[in-house]
C-alpha cells in the first residue's frame, strides 16, 4: 500500500527533531566528581581520626565517610544522622550489656532483637543493621576495653559523619533542575512518539491487534512517569540546605505544574487507546478490521499528530529551552488546530443512539478522551500561581507525625471530650 501524503515528510521530520535532542546530563557537570568528592571525603576523615587517635587503626571513619556521602547535601544529612544515630544507639546498649552480663549467646540474641527493634522505632532505614552490628562488636571486645571500643567507635563516626558532610558542602554541591526539566522534556517527546505512531498506524489500517498492542504500548510509558517524578524530586532535594538553590525554587512550580499536566495526559492515552480497542470487540473479529471506516481513521490520525505537535512544544516548555511566554502562547496555537481536528472528528462519528447505541457510547468515549487529552496538554503548561518554591523544614516530617498521633489520640473511643 502507498504511503498517504506526506507521511514520509512528517516522519523524516520527527526524526531530526529527536535527533536535535540535548544528550541529558546532570546540570553539565563534569563526570566523576562525586567519586572524587567521596575519596577525598574518606581519605581526610581517616587522615583526622589518625590525628585524633581514635582507635589504632581509624577505619571506621573512611567508611562512615562512604556512607554518608550523597548526591546531594539533604541526602547527605539524612545519611549522616542515620549513621550516627545507629551508631550510637547501638553502643550504648552494648555498653548497659556488658556492664552487667558480658557476652553470651542469650545477651547475644537479646542486644541484637533489642537493637534491631531501637533502630525501627527510629527509622533509621538502610542503617538500621548498624545499630545491631555496632552493638555486637563492643560488646565482643569485653572487659575493660568496651569502654575505649565503645568511645573510639562513636568519634569515628562522628569524624566520618562531620567529613563527608563538609566535602559534599563545599566541593561542587550539585542542583539538579536542569536533569529534571530534560526527564519531564523526554517523558511529553515520549508521549508524542506514541501518537505519531498510533497516527501513522490508522493510516495504514486498523485491526483488533492493532488496537490491543497501542494499550501496551500507553501503558508501558508508566516507568517513563515514574522516572520524571524520581527526577523531579530529586531537584527538589537539591535544593535543600543548599546555599544556591535558586535556580531550583525558581523551576519547581513549572516542572511540578508540568509533570501533573504530563502524568494526567498519559492516562488520557491510556483511556484513548482503550476507547479505540473496545470498539473493536463490540464487533465480530471478522468485521474489526471496519470498526472505522478510511475517512474516520484519517480524522483520527490528524487528531494524534496535532495532540503530538503540541506535546512536542510542552517539551519546550519543560526544557525552558526557550522565552517561556512564547513557547506557551506556541502550544496554545497547537491546540487551537487540534480543536479543529476534533470537531472534525466528531461530525464523522456522529450516530443516532436509537439506531446504533453501542457506537453512539463508544464514540463518546473516544471524544471525551481527545478533550481531556486537550486540557491536560493545557494544564501541563498553565502559569504557576506562585512564583518560587519554598522548601519544607527539615523539622517537617517529624512535625507532621506528631499531629498524625496526636490526632489519632483524640479519635480513640472511650474519651471524654474535654471541658
Amino acid at each position: 500500500m502507498a504511503d498517504p501524503p506526506g507521511l514520509r515528510d512528517r516522519l523524516r521530520r520527527a526524526a531530526l527533531r529527536r535527533a536535535r535532542l540535548p544528550v541529558p546530563v546532570r546540570g553539565r557537570r563534569l563526570p566523576g566528581v562525586r567519586t572524587a568528592k567521596t575519596t577525598l571525603a574518606a581519605v581526610l576523615s581517616y587522615v583526622v581520626a589518625q590525628r585524633l587517635g581514635t582507635s589504632p587503626d581509624g577505619i571506621l571513619a573512611p567508611l562512615t565517610a562512604l556512607l554518608v556521602v550523597q548526591l546531594t547535601l539533604y541526602e547527605t544529612v539524612a545519611h549522616g544522622w542515620e549513621r550516627v544515630a545507629s551508631v550510637t544507639s547501638g553502643v550504648l546498649l552494648a555498653v548497659g550489656v556488658a556492664s552487667l552480663v558480658g557476652l553470651t549467646w542469650w545477651s547475644l540474641g537479646a542486644v541484637v532483637a533489642v537493637s534491631l527493634l531501637v533502630g525501627r522505632l527510629l527509622r533509621l532505614g538502610p542503617h538500621l543493621p548498624e545499630v545491631a552490628i555496632s552493638a555486637m562488636l563492643v560488646l565482643a571486645v569485653g572487659g575493660a576495653g568496651t569502654a575505649a571500643a565503645a568511645a573510639g567507635r562513636v568519634s569515628e563516626t562522628l569524624i566520618g559523619a562531620a567529613v563527608g558532610l563538609a566535602v559534599n558542602a563545599v566541593v561542587a554541591p550539585p542542583l539538579y533542575a536542569q536533569p529534571a526539566g530534560e526527564a519531564l522534556g523526554r517523558l511529553a517527546d515520549s508521549l508524542a512518539g506514541l501518537l505519531r505512531g498510533l497516527a501513522a498506524a490508522l493510516r495504514t489500517g486498523w485491526s483488533r491487534e492493532a488496537a490491543d498492542h497501542w494499550l501496551e504500548r500507553a501503558r508501558a510509558l508508566g516507568g517513563q512517569v515514574a522516572a520524571a517524578d524520581r527526577a523531579l524530586v530529586r531537584a527538589e532535594q537539591s535544593a535543600r540546605l543548599h546555599p544556591r538553590s535558586r535556580p531550583v525554587r525558581e523551576a519547581q512550580p513549572r516542572l511540578r505544574t508540568a509533570l501533573g499536566g504530563l502524568e494526567h495526559v498519559h492516562v488520557t492515552l491510556r483511556s484513548l487507546c482503550r476507547a479505540l480497542l473496545d470498539r473493536t470487540y463490540w464487533l465480530p473479529e471478522s468485521d474489526a478490521a471496519g470498526a472505522y471506516g478510511e475517512d474516520v481513521r484519517a480524522a483520527l490520525a490528524a487528531v494524534a499528530d496535532a495532540a503530538a505537535d503540541a506535546l512536542e512544544a510542552v517539551a519546550t516548555v519543560a526544557r525552558a529551552a526557550g522565552p517561556l511566554p512564547e513557547a506557551r502562547a506556541e502550544v496554545e496555537r497547537r491546540l487551537g488546530r487540534l480543536l479543529e481536528r476534533r470537531d472534525r472528528l466528531a461530525e464523522l462519528l456522529l450516530v443516532d443512539p436509537r439506531a446504533d447505541a453501542a457506537a453512539w457510547e463508544q464514540h463518546g468515549a473516544l471524544l471525551a478522551a481527545v478533550d481531556r487529552l486537550r486540557v491536560e496538554v493545557e494544564a501541563a503548561i498553565r502559569v504557576p500561581e506562585e512564583a518560587a518554591w519554598h522548601p519544607p523544614r527539615l523539622s517537617e516530617r517529624q512535625r507532621g507525625a506528631v499531629r498524625r498521633a496526636l490526632a489519632e489520640r483524640r479519635r480513640r473511643p472511650g474519651r471524654r471530650p474535654p471541658g
